[in-house]
């Protein structure tokens, strides 16, 4: 009995002082490693979990604050001890700087964060000026560490009518974590271990492997955008010092892009998402393989689509105008791509479509405009009759790209009898004064540069213009007629038969 008492005992104040932070390595990396890919591993003596999101994880009333705070002490500089000692108190300090805090109250644990932070920073110094490699039980800790404190249920809090309503993060109060100050010395931490010298590739893709980067990915949802800030240079640097890793970290990608096309709309992160893509693109090989061709068709013209698209606008521009650049051979593809998902209703996304189609025409040839150049002037015609003048006005200075009127001067005879009749619409009767005037301006260069095609034009607008008064006349004697029968045959309760000569007709555009 005595001896189950007193081995209680022992194995409480042991659990104590792991729960304190002073586990040895050996407990800390067992016999199997780092189990990144698994469950976050127990906190002794609390039943939170690391990594597990719980930053309250020290708000349990079974945990004793003045026992932890005791044993929660400042371990010694590394100046302060020998070169033999120090990946010894390396391994220490990471150890201890897996302890999780709630940082959601700042009068708690004021002191422990205190010092969990400073040892943070010495941590990095180390590391970053450490002059040999690092062995594998360094690595281990430091990616154990690392988890512990990043990867974490991101939790987002409640906001009217998100999903139903035009996600819009301009129009929402930028969120701000409060443990961001603590997660951004970790960040500083991975980033400094990621680009060290001394860090062997070979030998971090043992822990920092395929399930480290999908959790890294989680993250890009959170909604400060500080911190999808630091991930953006993380996994850029992660993308270039891993090669191996590369045809994993563009799936895994596709994949978060494909769920918010066609199932969410929601996520936090897809502007950084795009970004990094940006010069992952910058840097591929010509000629472009298949498989980015088709990253292009089938995710990037495609976040065209949801109604945030102005959130990450710019930085889909610019991956699609690097494909262009790339092989001008995809100018057809993507301008009726563009075409495909052109907005109807929002004439704020259509200036933003305006530009970036602009972008696109800047980098085609003339080759790849003549085959898109029909459509496309069919819509360039819908855009100068919007309502909207910033829509109207803003195609209306594509003629003030020397590049467009170039293409619109060599296939003039394609293009000006599908705009004419809009832009003829604009000067009889646009509202906006400055749309009526620019349409005056685009109207002149087209019957100065080539009058005889310019007069056929019009002289075909005005006939059609003719036929359509004399359609709207028929129609209006038809329906006249109609109603003189229908009121002559409503006292007597017959039935009024209507003469198929009195049918509408379709209408003449």
């Amino acid at each position: 009995m005595m001896k189950q008492i007193f081995g209680r005992r022992k194995a409480s104040k042991t659990a104590d002082k792991e729960f304190a932070g002073g586990r040895t390595f050996n407990q800390l990396s067992g016999s199997g490693g780092a189990d990144l890919s698994g469950q976050p591993p127990i906190l002794p003596g609390t039943g939170h979990t690391y990594g597990s999101g719980n930053r309250t994880g020290f708000q349990d009333s079974r945990i004793n604050d003045a026992l932890f705070s005791s044993n929660f002490r400042p371990l010694p500089s590394f100046k302060d001890v020998p070169n033999t000692e120090k990946q010894s108190l390396l391994i220490k300090k990471l150890n201890m700087c897996c302890t999780l805090f709630d940082f959601t109250d700042a009068a708690k644990n004021i002191k422990e964060k205190e010092i969990k932070m400073l040892m943070l920073l010495e941590i990095d110094e180390y590391v970053r000026t450490a002059t040999v490699k690092f062995p594998e039980v360094v690595v281990e800790a430091i990616t154990k560490m690392i988890s512990v404190n990043l990867f974490r249920t991101l939790i987002s809090p409640p906001r009217e009518k998100k999903v139903l309503q035009a996600f819009d993060l301009e129009e929402d109060e930028p969120l701000m974590d409060p443990a961001w100050p603590h997660l951004y010395h970790v960040y500083e931490l991975l980033l400094t271990f990621v680009q060290s010298p001394e860090n062997d590739a070979k030998l971090a893709k043992r822990y920092i492997d395929n399930s480290f980067i999908l959790r890294l990915l989680e993250l890009f949802d959170s909604e400060d955008a500080r911190e999808r800030d630091r991930l953006k240079t993380v996994l850029h640097r992660i993308y270039g010092k891993f090669m191996v890793y590369r045809p994993f970290i563009r799936k895994a990608i596709n994949n978060i892009f494909y769920q918010f096309i066609y199932e969410t709309e929601k996520h936090n992160g897809i502007a950084e998402l795009l970004e990094i893509f940006g010069s992952v693109i910058n840097g591929f090989a010509l000629p472009l393989k298949e498989e980015h061709k088709l990253f292009l068709v089938r995710t990037l013209i495609p976040l065209h689509k949801p109604r945030c698209t102005a959130v990450y606008h710019r930085q889909l521009s610019y991956c699609i105008t690097q494909f262009v650049e790339k092989d001008c051979k995809l100018a057809d593809t993507v301008i009726r791509g563009l075409i495909k998902y052109w907005p109807v209703t929002n004439s704020t996304k259509e200036v933003l479509f305006l530009g970036e189609l602009e972008e696109i025409l800047d980098a085609t040839q003339p080759a790849e405009f003549q085959k898109c150049m029909v459509p496309l002037s069919h819509q360039i015609a819908r855009c100068l009759n919007s309502s909207h003048f910033q829509v109207a006005e803003r195609v209306l200075f594509f003629w003030n790209n020397s590049h467009f009127e170039n293409f619109v001067k060599q296939n003039s005879k394609v293009i000006l009898p599908i705009i004419f009749p809009a832009l003829e619409k604009n000067i009889n009767g646009h509202w906006n004064q400055v749309v009526q005037s620019l349409s005056l301006n685009v109207r002149k260069l087209f019957s100065d540069r080539d009058p005889q095609l310019f007069t056929e034009c019009l002289r075909k607008y005005e006939e059609d213009k003719d036929r359509d008064k004399e359609f709207k006349l028929k129609q209006e004697l038809a329906w006249k007629r109609l109603d003189e029968i229908a009121s002559a045959k409503v006292t007597s309760g017959e039935a009024v038969l209507v003469s198929p000569t009195l049918l509408r007709q379709p209408s003449v555009l």
